[in-house]
């Protein structure tokens, strides 16, 4: 197979690019479905004309149905989409992409999806739909998942669907609320993936950030107490990595932290510590939720993180928290080898 793709890409260069295309296509589709053309063309940044053509081929070809509402893939064009996957890592480079940041980061195993989720929507939505078959894989009978907030831990969920393995999952959020938008907090992340899988869940419903005298009080309460349990008994953490600056205005840190996070050369955050790009704790926010010995403490530890302005951050975590999987994307993956030590 390797073989017939060189020889492909020697003297079929072009007809590369075309099977590329189209396969962005289905899979724009897949996750947008049902999609209206025009839509469909801005997200691609294709002109309506040029998308009509591949549409056209594509519906005539058995693979996508069009209709009032708008265009969906027909039971052959997912299946094409399932089986296209190994060949167009293989054949654009994510496969060895994939094994090189694995060696890179000391992962158990990532999954890099194309693209770059600083330039387009659908990658992050692509990186959620692949987040979401790794927790489908790692799910095994009664377990407590707990799970971060965020934008990628969000698209995570919206891809999740009802399973039996997840019946007797209950999902638990990592923290409280950070004071930003409710569909960004893990409180509703986690109710979310409990409504889309037929799981259960808890709510922790407490600041994330806490004067020393307020968290010492908390901690008390019977009901955060139990939560607490629950969630340092986790079995998966499923989490993103963010970006420090932008983690630290997010919690509207105050100058001196902004400051300090500076001069210590802060380049990523999770779970409430901040790292620098050796991957040392320069800073640790007052936060009732899972602490760093209990992330460690898990069985298994998933980590959804993409775009180029993640590279840093991934980079300097994932080697500290001893991942067992990473789903990045593209961007994120060249950006981290090209900027190793050799």
């Amino acid at each position: 197979m390797e073989q017939i793709l060189n020889i492909q890409q020697q003297l079929l260069p072009d007809l590369v690019e075309v099977m590329r295309k189209r396969y962005e296509i289905l899979r724009h589709i897949q996750l947008m479905q049902p999609v209206g053309r025009r839509s469909l063309a801005t997200t691609l940044h294709l002109t309506e004309r040029v998308l009509r053509g591949e549409v056209d081929f594509l519906r005539i070809q058995g693979l996508i149905q069009v209709d009032s509402i708008g265009m969906h893939l027909t039971p052959n064009g997912a299946q094409l989409v399932s089986q296209m996957e190994p060949l167009i890592k293989e054949l654009f480079g994510l496969a060895e992409l994939e094994l090189e940041l694995q060696s890179y980061l000391k992962v158990g195993k990532v999954v890099v999806v194309p693209g770059d989720a600083d330039q387009s929507d659908w990658v992050k939505m692509e990186m959620g739909r692949t987040g979401a078959q790794v927790l489908k894989q790692l799910v095994d009978g009664e377990q407590i998942i707990a799970v971060a907030g965020g934008s990628t831990m969000l698209a995570v969920a919206e891809m999740m669907m009802p399973t039996p393995v997840f019946k007797m999952s209950t999902f638990v959020p990592t923290r409280g609320g950070v004071g930003e938008a409710v569909e960004l907090e893990a409180n509703y992340i986690a109710s979310l993936m409990a409504k889309k899988t037929g799981g259960k869940y808890r709510l922790m419903h407490v600041p994330d950030q806490l004067s020393e005298e307020s968290y010492q009080t908390l901690i008390r309460e019977p009901q955060i107490q139990e939560v607490l349990q629950c969630l340092r008994s986790a079995h998966i953490v499923l989490h993103g990595l963010g970006d420090a600056k932008r983690m630290a205005l997010r919690r509207q840190s105050s100058h001196e932290v902004m400051e300090q996070l500076k001069a210590e050369g802060a380049v990523g955050e999770a779970f409430g510590y901040y790292f620098d790009s050796r991957g040392e704790i320069v800073h640790h926010i007052q936060t009732v939720g899972l602490r760093l010995q209990d992330v460690n403490h898990a069985v298994k530890r998933i980590a959804v993180a993409g775009g180029i302005s993640k590279a840093a951050a991934i980079s300097a975590i994932c080697p500290t928290l001893k991942q067992d999987v990473l789903v990045t994307d593209e961007g994120a993956a060249r950006a981290i080898l090209q900027k190793r030590s050799f």
